[in-house]
């Protein structure tokens, strides 16, 4: 009994226990595998649209103004990459000449590191399209509020709408696509 408590005691199974607990601990840290049971919701409307149900009257003898409300430019649908992802995604200019991305009805899976990425990047069905968002040109919009809802992202002031083409849920952490999709000009 002496021998094994001293071999169990011994620097080297000390060293091999402490280096497996801070490689489980390091593991966890990046995986983070509870995301994968987490969901977050996050339901925001889309800024600049008015809250009333109807619009006031306008008086008699003035003329008609053009619509300044939001106006979308392109939407398309999410498809799954990594993950399954579902959604509408509508890239819209407010009447203050500022532009958002905005995921409607979004549903995918949580996960360590989730951004929206504006991209110029052509979307790609299946694996083929897990990995090329990052290939050109791209805006990170920021990290993802929640991974289910509705949300909007702001573009950044310099950032050309026109020269982009989809819309990417990424894994900054794993260089992966969650979900996409391509901007259909409307």
């Amino acid at each position: 009994m002496g021998r094994v408590r001293k071999v169990m005691t011994g620097p080297l199974v000390i060293a091999v226990l402490v280096v497996a607990v801070g490689g489980a601990g390091f593991g966890l840290y990046w995986f983070q595998p509870w995301k994968l049971w987490q969901d977050e919701t996050v339901q925001e409307t889309l800024p600049g649209v008015a809250e009333t149900s109807a619009p006031p009257a306008a008086a008699p003898s003035e003329s008609p103004s053009p619509d300044t409300g939001p106006q979308t430019l392109a939407s398309g649908e999410l498809i799954s990459h990594e993950h399954a992802t579902s959604g509408t995604v509508k890239l819209v200019r407010l009447a203050d000449g500022s532009h958002v991305v905005r995921l409607e009805n979004l549903n995918t899976s949580n996960g360590p590191d989730l951004r929206v990425w504006l991209t110029d990047a052509q979307v790609k069905q299946g694996k083929a399209g897990w990995h090329v968002f990052d290939d050109g040109k791209y805006v990170s919009l920021g990290k993802l509020k929640g991974n289910k809802g509705s949300q909007n992202y702001a573009l950044p002031g310099d950032a050309d709408p026109s020269s982009f083409s989809s819309v990417s849920i990424w894994c900054d952490r794993f260089d992966v696509s969650f979900g996409a999709a391509e901007l259909a000009r409307v």
